[in-house]
């Protein structure tokens, strides 16, 4: 019996003094070349928060534009703003830098950050209004500190500054003096990780309806990995962000394989629950501090505003079939294997038609395909194209070659079965799982029948092996037959059971025994 898909949410923290603090394109320049031009226009190319909320592709992200909507808004969508856009969407929301840090602060369990007193008092009342934050998390904020204390850290103890509108209002202490694995780089960037997910987390509640005692389990798939020297990456960031979000009845573990993390993650949910394991699991992952700014040189060359100046976050609940949601398939998932070679037809061939061939459907029978869903504003001034696109057409060249289209329909594919890319570049959070929340929806709906969820890593970064990996996933629409209506009655189970003592009671006493 398949598990099915009850829900998603999406959720962006607007950080653009993170952009020039802690993105890794900004703290490396730097270093190598500290009186760049860019370092020092860079500070006028950052958005205010309401030119990033106004923005299509993040509207798109939270639920208020769906994919089709956004491909009829004029590109480049960074020169357009949204009139009737909100900060809340169906799916999630954009949260302010300001308010990211009470969060951050909250999601703080060994009192590393400390922030200005003034800021506290101005910021809280706004926090405190949020219609998710309950008593338990507006427990966890702390009163501010002076400004000379904030100075002293970040000029004495290599403390890590938070910063709102260019003005120090904050830091984040390191945990040990000597463990890198502790430093305050390491201790902020984790905290970003965790409070981002933590926020979606309580969106999906909110979405989904489910009591937080039903969740069994969670399971968190960003790129970032919490530990110290000994355990560098052994830290359990699910059970962490499921305490604050007060998912007190869940367990908790990672999965970890750069992008292509969110849909191992989820074949792992969905198995997990179709085995009878648990019976709703949670799929999560808050953002990414370092991928701020990351393509930020080339935007800026070319005259655009920093378009990376958003940390994102994502959940999805996996539970037992209930006759309604849509059913993910867990015995038609496609995989990368170590010996499936690298070359784009390997790979989609992998991912795509070999599922599909044990199914005995051709690429054409699915209706939508999920696939890295960058957003393409992002991508093509920096060179690398856009990057959905790229993969429709792979995937419908392999399907001219295989014969299940004709050449002539290859523009046709892309417009039928693609989407236009939405997704801040946030490593995981493209690949494959901005569009469940959509899929769900759309299944429901009768908009569609069948999506397929594509995710994709590069091993190579961790330097430890060459090769590439990838996952895949099929969602349909649901059957209708839940687990009571396929299980046998429990009347009717007495009963065999019943018949079957007397038969071998009537045997025994034949046999003489």
């Amino acid at each position: 019996m398949n598990s099915v898909i009850k829900g998603a949410s999406y959720i962006l923290a607007h950080t653009p003094d993170m952009v020039i603090h802690n993105g890794t394109t900004q703290t490396t320049e730097r270093i190598v070349n500290p009186g760049s031009e860019y370092l020092v226009e860079l500070p006028g190319k950052l958005r205010p928060y309401d030119d990033a909320m106004r923005y299509a592709p993040n509207q798109t992200y939270i639920g208020n534009l769906t994919p089709d909507e956004l491909s009829a808004v004029a590109a480049p969508w960074y020169e357009q703003k949204l009139e009737d856009a909100d900060r809340f969407g169906k799916m999630g929301e954009i949260m302010p830098q300001d308010e990211f840090y009470i969060l951050m602060q909250v999601c703080d369990a060994f009192d590393l950050v400390k922030l200005e007193k003034g800021f506290v008092e101005e910021v809280k009342p706004r926090f405190e209004q949020h219609p998710l934050m309950d008593e338990s998390i507006i427990a966890r904020i702390k009163g501010g500190v002076e400004q000379s204390e904030i100075d002293r850290a970040i000029g004495e103890d290599h403390a890590e500054g938070l910063y709102q509108d260019g003005k120090l209002v904050g830091y984040v202490k390191k945990s040990h003096d000597v463990d890198v694995n502790l430093s305050a780089h390491v201790i902020l960037e984790n905290l970003v990780s965790k409070a981002s997910c933590v926020l979606s987390l309580l969106h999906l509640t909110k979405n989904t309806g489910i009591d937080k005692a039903e969740v069994d389990l969670v399971i968190e798939c960003s790129e970032e990995a919490c530990g110290d020297m000994n355990q560098r990456g052994g830290g359990n960031m699910a059970k962490a962000a499921a305490e604050i979000a007060g998912f007190s009845s869940a367990s908790g573990a990672d999965v970890r394989a750069f992008c292509a993390a969110p849909v191992h993650a989820l074949i792992h949910a969905a198995a997990l629950v179709a085995s009878g394991t648990y019976d709703n699991v949670v799929v999560a992952a808050g953002g990414s501090t370092a991928k701020l700014g990351m393509n930020g040189k080339d935007h800026a060359k070319k005259g655009l505003p920093i378009l990376e100046d958003v940390v994102g976050g994502f959940a999805t609940l996996i539970s037992k079939n209930d006759g309604i949601n849509p059913e993910l398939l867990s015995a038609y998932t496609g995989k990368h294997t170590v010996g499936s070679g690298s070359s784009p037809q390997a790979v989609i061939t992998a991912l795509v038609t070999d599922p599909l061939d044990k199914m005995g459907l051709k690429i054409t029978d699915i209706d939508r395909y999920s696939v890295e869903m960058q957003n393409p504003d992002v991508t093509k001034p920096a060179g690398a194209g856009d990057v959905p696109l790229a993969n429709y057409k792979m995937i419908a060249a392999l399907g001219v070659k295989r014969g299940d289209l004709e050449r002539a329909q290859l523009n046709d594919f892309t417009t039928e079965h693609g989407m236009v890319g939405w997704a801040p570049t946030q490593g995981h959070i493209p690949s494959g799982v901005p569009y469940l929340g959509f899929a769900r929806e759309d299944i429901l709906s009768g908009k569609i029948e069948t999506c397929m969820v594509i995710g994709k890593g590069s091993l190579f970064l961790g330097r430890m092996t060459n090769l590439f990996d990838g996952v895949s996933f099929i969602i349909r629409k649901n059957s209708g037959e839940t687990e009571q209506t396929s299980a046998v009655p429990e009347e009717q189970i007495k009963s065999l059971i019943a018949d079957a003592m007397r038969n071998l009671a009537a045997s025994l006493a034949g046999e003489g025994r």
